[in-house]
Parts: structure tokens; sequence; C-alpha cells
């Protein structure tokens, strides 16, 4: 079934991890095998062949680069401008990819409409739509970098990651947007620019729905109720995505997934984390929506981790493949199962760009 993941970090590893995502996710791995920088090392699961074999045809992917203040433990850059240049370095690699006919922008609902018709009729290798999406805003110098952005193909940004940002505060941190945080909200309504709620904290959460218009969603969150944390969304902020018409991914990032995940200790195995736990996450969500109309993937697989701390049942990214027989074992009908898998995302792509 034709799959959309809302939020891949595929630039990222390919610079700052140098994998070549071109490659088999075996031969990724058999290239690092014998490297001890990361702890995902030899542990990958995302390739562009693995998408494909997936049946994986768009994805939101991010570029993404921290400002770090003085005083942030933060691993980052020491000035905007340092990283907003690591994002068009992501962006050139994109561009790369496009030339080598691995990948297709995707930016409107023209080229969204071909793109899926393209798919549709299908090929030996068919190049990965992106959307390009910013995780975290430090690296828009000031509001006019923005428009830059936005001219190369920018249409979703997350105001905030990890930590205090610039313009908003994001997982861990407490705090609202600010006025700064207000004028880039503006500016991407101007733009018709998607904010992705995704890590905002909770006053900053708050504080942006109540002053942006335009279209949101949450690429790649979990639910609260399940695993308490700030990381994931509460009941009322997920009822004011559900508002909003928002589409909210679910994620697979473990510690995300099941409770009491311990960093360099559990285990997938251990802590019973498979792609089930995922669909009890979008559950929790149906339940909340008395629909399925508000869920979606949103992986972040090789998002800085790997097989160690993903479901266990997953070897590739193209294991997602399995998650309609899932969602049927479930009793989701086969409707509601083209939701998940891609129908919300794209409901929610044509009203945003239509």
């Amino acid at each position: 079934m034709f799959t959309i993941d809302a939020h891949l970090d595929l630039s990222m590893n390919a610079l700052e991890w140098n994998r070549d995502l071109r490659l088999s996710v075996s031969e990724i791995n058999s290239r690092e095998a014998k490297l001890t920088d990361k702890p995902d090392r030899g542990k990958a699961t995302v390739s562009l062949p693995a998408l494909r074999e997936g049946g994986i045809g768009l994805v939101v992917a991010t570029q993404i680069a921290r400002y770090v203040a003085p005083d942030n433990p933060l691993p980052g850059w020491r000035s905007p401008e340092q990283a907003w240049a690591q994002t068009q370095g992501q962006l050139a690699w994109y561009r790369a990819m496009e030339d080598a006919g691995e990948m297709v922008q995707i930016t409107d609902l023209d080229s969204l409409e071909k793109h899926l018709d393209d798919w549709n009729w299908g090929g030996d290798k068919l190049p990965v739509g992106y959307i390009l999406s910013l995780e975290g805003a430090d690296s828009i110098v000031d509001l006019s970098y923005l428009e830059k952005a936005y001219a190369y193909g920018l249409r979703a940004l997350g105001p905030a990651h990890y930590g205090p940002g610039r313009y908003a505060q994001g997982t861990d941190a407490t705090g609202g947007v600010g006025q700064k945080g207000q004028d880039l909200l503006k500016e991407m309504e101007r733009l018709n620019i998607i904010l992705d709620a995704t890590h905002l904290c909770d006053d900053s959460f708050w504080e942006a729905m109540g002053y942006f218009s335009g279209p949101v969603w949450a690429s790649h969150n979990n639910c609260r109720a399940l695993v308490d944390h700030n990381r994931q969304f509460s009941d009322d902020q997920l009822k004011e995505l559900i508002a909003r018409d928002a589409v909210i991914g679910g994620a697979l990032d473990a510690w995300m997934m099941v409770p009491d995940w311990v960093r360099g200790k559990s285990t997938p195995e251990g802590t019973g984390c498979n792609l089930e736990i995922m669909i009890d996450h979008l559950d929790h969500i149906c339940q909340l929506a008395g629909n399925a109309d508000h869920i979606g993937i949103g992986s972040d697989l090789d998002g800085a981790f790997g097989k160690e701390q993903c479901p266990h049942d997953l070897e590739t990214i193209a294991d997602l493949s399995n998650v309609p027989d899932l969602l049927r074992k479930r009793g989701y009908k086969e409707k509601d199962i083209e939701k998940v898998m891609h129908g919300n995302w794209l409901r929610f792509l044509r009203n945003a760009w239509g």
C-alpha cells in the first residue's frame, strides 16, 4: 500500500552520519561495522531502496541545525548563521539526490498529484517524493531568511526542537514563543508554511495555537497518557490538534513508545516494544477523535537512533508495509487503513495547498 512517512531526517543521516542512502540498509550497516562514534552505528533502518521496497513513496524530510547559547549544554552551532549554513548543506544533498533521479521535491498540489500518478503507474526505480520541513527554527537568521527558505521549497516548520530555541521552547524546556516567535508564526501564516507542533513545550504549544491560524500538524508525536513525558502530547493538546483538523504521526522511537525506557540499558525486546505499540498510541488518538481521521505515520526512524531503540519486529523501514495487517487485526476497516497509511496526510495537504 502506498505509504507516507511524515518525518525522516534523511539529510542529517547523509551528512552527519555519513551514510550513502542510495545503498541498501545492509550495505550501510556493513560499512559501519567497525565504527563506534555513535551508539547506532551499524544499526540503521532507513535507505532510499528500503523506502521503495516498503511502498513509501512520499516522505516529509527535514533540515535540522540547532543554535546553542553559551549556557546551553546541548550540541549545536554557536551562531544562527552557522546553523543556516548547515541547513544549506543539507539542502544541497537533497538537490544532488534529485539530480541523481533518487528523489523529487513536492511543493504544491500539482507536483503532489503528478507524483501520486507516477507511483500509481509504478516502475523499477521511482524517485521518492519529499516535502521539505525544518525541525527547529534556530537557523532562520531573521524573517527574511524564511522567505528565502520558502523559495527553495520549505513547506513545513517546527519552531523548536530540544531545549530552548530562538523562536520557541522545545522538549524539556519551558516558556512561550514570545514576540520573536509570534512574528515567525505570522510570517509562516503569510507564506502558508505548515506549523509542525511536534517538540513544542506545553507553554509554547498553547501560545502558538492561540496565535497561528494556518495549517497545523504534528509530524511525529505520541501520547502522554501512555508514556508520561513532556515530549508526548497530553489529551488536551491532542484534542486541540483534532479540532484544527491536524494529523498526528505515530513515532517509532522506543522511549516515546513504552514507559520507563532507560537509554543505554533498556532494549526493544526487553520492553516488548513492537509495531503494535505504535498502534496503541494511534488508537488512543482515535478514541479522543471518535474516528480515524487524524492519525498517520511519522516514524522518525534513524533520527539519531537505530535498531537498538526501535520496534524489535522492524528490521528496515520497509517493514512499515506490515502495519496494514496489524491494523486489520485491531478491526480497522480498509478505508481507515488507507487513511493511516496515506489518506489523512493527503487530505491535509490538499486542504492546505488547495
